[in-house]
């Protein structure tokens, strides 16, 4: 090959590594998942205040628990697979809060995004195969579609229906700080590092 050729294919590179770096964030976002996470680790984002309920039906508001660190889940209660993997590392991490200096600092809520099929009474189903609800854990609903929707569009939740009733959606642990922002997106099955950060926000 000869000089120009080796400047040629050198150009190439430059501009492919170039396109990599600004698409993938500097490197560090390689999928768009990635990309979510960072962009809420560098602008934290207020959750909607909306109206919820808990299983009993009594209305409950997420400023209830300004002070303290949540680590909050989305499920849909009729779910078979990921929702019940969530519910499980959910109670693990009660367990695991209750026994530590964190009791009390960090709360739990499993929120179901499936409000015409999750009524109080499903709540409460689902949060009695886990131990049930208790001040560690909550589990709550937005009885309106629409502010459901909010939620989902704040922590970039993508739910679709599967055509067979049920739904297709994204899991995750999404750390809520004292003063009511997402400000972390951990893996559903994460649960040390929910716990590392958390302790880092108090």
């Amino acid at each position: 090959m000869n000089g120009r050729g080796i400047v040629s294919m050198l150009l190439v590179l430059l501009l492919g590594a170039a396109a990599l770096w600004w698409g993938s964030d500097g490197f560090t976002a390689f999928t768009a998942e990635n990309a979510r996470r960072l962009e809420v680790e560098r602008s934290p984002r207020p959750l909607p205040a909306v109206a919820l309920e808990d299983h009993l039906g009594a209305p409950v508001s997420l400023d209830d628990l300004s002070g303290k660190v949540v680590l909050l889940d989305f499920v849909y209660t009729r779910c078979t697979m990921i929702c019940v993997a969530l519910g499980q590392e959910f109670a693990e991490l009660r367990g695991e809060i209750e026994r530590s200096d964190l009791d009390g600092r960090v709360v739990l809520v499993t929120v179901s995004f499936d409000p015409e099929h999750d009524g109080p009474a499903q709540l409460a189903d689902y949060a009695n195969r886990y131990g049930g609800p208790d001040a560690a854990w909550r589990f709550v609903r937005a009885p309106a579609e629409r502010e459901t929707r909010q939620l989902l569009r704040t922590a970039e939740v993508t739910v679709v229906p599967d055509g067979f009733g049920g739904f297709v959606h994204n899991a995750a642990i999404y750390v809520i700080d004292p003063e009511g922002r997402l400000v972390h997106i951990v893996d559903s099955d994460a649960s040390d590092e929910a716990l590392e950060l958390a302790r880092g926000l108090i």
